[in-house]
């Protein structure tokens, strides 16, 4: 209680960077563990999820060659529109080796730190959205808050809203074994949910951290604050935050980078 702050601040730092060793070491033996496991399996099976996959290269082939286009297209508009370009962002995908999951907030640790260029504040998504954002940077290692944890504040438009009017999203914490949830703050009074529609929430691009139109959850629950003046409302986030196996993290580009991901 009583030492001063720098000692503190060099000894969690140095305790952090002596159990990411272990932390990686442990993941490096599941990963040989299923290697080997998946030896064993019959080669029909082989051979069906090769073929499975072959399909599934050629489905992400034209959906790449799909995206370059609209990513032109979007260019031009900007460019004739003067619109403010976002940020440039270089994708790293990384391997889960740790997950910490209680009250206070709910993390995971990945296997990339600053060797691979990860900083403090990049965000990190997976297939479905949004996971987090990096909270603490080792030498090999990274600290994620995952979008459930309560520290995570972000700004966020509802997907039916056509007026696309920012609300503020923060995450929340859930009982054990439930799926995870967050709350939006400031939504405004003509928003509803109609029978049988699940709204989507998506990041808003606000703040410059997290690009827009990225998923956060689905909307539920609305309730008229004490004010009177907005609305409250529950977001049911993705089920596969708490299993996650890989991640990408958006690493900003630094003037002149070019924007190709790293190696895994």
């Amino acid at each position: 209680m009583f030492l001063p702050f720098a000692v503190k601040r060099f000894a969690r730092h140095t305790f952090f960077e002596f159990q990411a060793p272990i932390d990686v070491s442990a993941a490096t033996i599941r990963t040989f563990q299923d290697y080997w496991a998946m030896r064993t399996r019959n080669p029909n099976d082989l051979i069906e999820a090769g073929q499975e996959i072959a399909r599934l290269n050629s489905f992400y082939e034209n959906k790449i060659r799909e995206a370059k286009t609209l990513e032109d297209e979007v260019a031009r508009l900007e460019a004739l529109l003067n619109l403010p370009v976002f940020n440039e962002y270089r994708h790293e995908a990384a391997r889960v080796v740790r997950r910490d999951y209680n009250a206070w907030w709910q993390r995971i640790t990945i296997r990339k730190g600053r060797n691979y260029g990860i900083t403090v504040g990049s965000p990190v998504i997976f297939a479905g959205g949004v996971v987090g954002r990096v909270s603490e940077v080792g030498l090999y290692t990274s600290v994620v808050d995952l979008l459930s944890s309560p520290g995570v504040r972000l700004s966020a438009v509802i997907e039916t809203d056509g007026k696309h009017r920012p609300v503020n999203f923060q995450g929340r914490s859930s009982a054990a074994f439930s799926n995870a949830t967050g709350s939006l703050e400031f939504v405004p009074l003509d928003i509803f949910i109609a029978p049988g529609e699940e709204p989507r929430v998506v990041t808003s691009g606000l703040g410059g951290v997290f690009p827009p139109g990225l998923s956060l959850g689905v909307l539920r629950k609305l309730e008229p604050d004490s004010d009177g003046l907005f609305q409250s409302a529950e977001v049911s986030l993705d089920s596969r935050l708490s299993s996650l196996m890989e991640v990408t993290v958006l690493v900003p580009l630094a003037p002149n980078e070019p924007p190709k991901g790293g190696a895994r």
